[in-house]
């Protein structure tokens, strides 16, 4: 399958592309600069790996939780990229569950609590099971002070922050890559969970003003005229 993945949901901005059988990564800044950067660095990687928007199966995207800015970015960008190749369908995909599978994928550790930032002196956290080349969601995702996160027994933390004072030689540094993304997609798009671009929605956890009508369509704005 020929995938475009990317993740804005923290400090870090991760594209990768692959044909099926190559695989390009982008790695760079994230925060601030995503809305900017994004779009130009999606279509230097296409160009490089010498693919169309239109020869793609799919676009995949994180959807949260994760930086209230860097999920309304990437889900206008995929949004737009996908209208303007012609209606691809779209995958949503947790950041928790990509950070597990960058854990699996550097460690072969199979059952992660994945652990992310989310500011305010508080965490994002889900835990996983990865079992006969699946994962399953042990728990909902939480959203509290770290002190108060509940540990799952037998599993190990991973993510980019530490937890309840836990020594940081017992945590896997992991994020939500492209590339984890690309690994969970097939197996994804296989179960039915692309959607159709109008539904490339993020995953709010902590409720927030939502993103402007102008931020919105001068982001899609430019994801069109880039698909063209």
């Amino acid at each position: 399958m020929k995938l475009l993945a990317f993740d804005t949901s923290t400090e870090t901005m991760f594209i990768a592309l692959t044909d099926g059988r190559q695989t390009w990564q982008h790695t760079a800044e994230g925060g601030a600069k995503t809305s900017s950067a994004l779009i130009p660095a999606i279509m230097a990687l296409l160009k490089e790996a010498n693919l169309t928007l239109q020869q793609l199966d799919a676009i995949v995207f994180g959807r949260g939780p994760g930086s209230f800015t860097g999920l309304r970015t990437a889900c206008s960008v995929a949004q737009g990229l996908a209208f303007g190749a012609g209606g691809i369908q779209v995958l949503p995909v947790n950041t928790l569950l990509a950070v597990a599978e960058e854990a699996r994928f550097s460690t072969d550790t199979t059952q992660i609590q994945a652990v992310l930032d989310a500011r305010m002196g508080e965490v994002y956290a889900a835990s996983y099971a990865y079992k006969e080349g699946v994962w399953d969601a042990i728990s909902d995702i939480q959203l509290c002070k770290p002190a108060d996160l509940q540990f799952e027994a037998g599993f190990r933390l991973a993510g980019n922050c530490s937890v309840g004072g836990l020594d940081d030689d017992s945590r896997i540094t992991a994020l939500p890559t492209a590339t984890a993304m690309l690994r969970l997609a097939p197996a994804m798009l296989a179960a039915g969970l692309g959607v159709p671009a109008d539904q490339a929605l993020p995953l709010y956890v902590r409720d927030k003003v939502a993103q402007t009508t102008a931020e919105r369509a001068d982001l899609k704005s430019q994801a069109l005229k880039s698909a063209v």
